[in-house]
C-alpha cells in the first residue's frame, strides 16, 4: 500500500507512473480499474490524501507517515487495508526542490 503526494490530482497519477505502480500515461487505468482502491492491488491514499486534510503543507509527510503506521499495526479503522505488510510513504515539496520515499514494514 502507498500514501502519495496529491497536492493536485495530476501530481498523484504522476506519481503512480514515477514509482513504477503503472507505465507511463497509464496512470488512470489503476484508478479506472479499482487497483489503487482498498480492495486494489496497489491500494493508495485510503485516507484520502492529502487534498482531502487541506494539503496542510508543514505536515504532509507526518500524516502521510501516521497513516501506514495505523495500517501497518492494524488500526486504521474502517480504512484497514486487510493484511498490510509493507507501505510505501511518497513526498515532495517546493517545486519539486526535493523528495522523498519512505518504506515501512511491519
Amino acid at each position: 500500500m502507498a500514501e502519495v503526494h496529491d497536492c493536485f490530482t495530476i501530481a498523484e497519477m504522476m506519481a503512480y507512473e514515477m514509482l513504477g505502480f503503472a507505465e507511463p500515461g497509464k496512470g488512470p487505468e489503476l484508478i479506472r480499474n479499482r487497483e489503487t482502491y482498498k480492495e486494489g492491488k496497489i491500494p493508495v491514499n485510503v485516507d484520502g490524501g492529502l487534498l482531502s486534510k487541506g494539503h496542510p503543507i508543514g505536515a504532509t509527510g507526518g500524516s502521510q507517515v501516521r497513516t501506514i503506521v495505523l495500517q501497518l499495526r492494524n488500526k486504521a479503522g474502517a480504512i484497514q487495508v486487510p493484511g498490510a505488510e509493507i507501505g510505501l510513504v511518497h513526498n515532495i515539496g517546493g517545486v519539486g526542490i526535493y523528495g522523498n520515499v519512505i518504506i515501512f514494514g511491519r
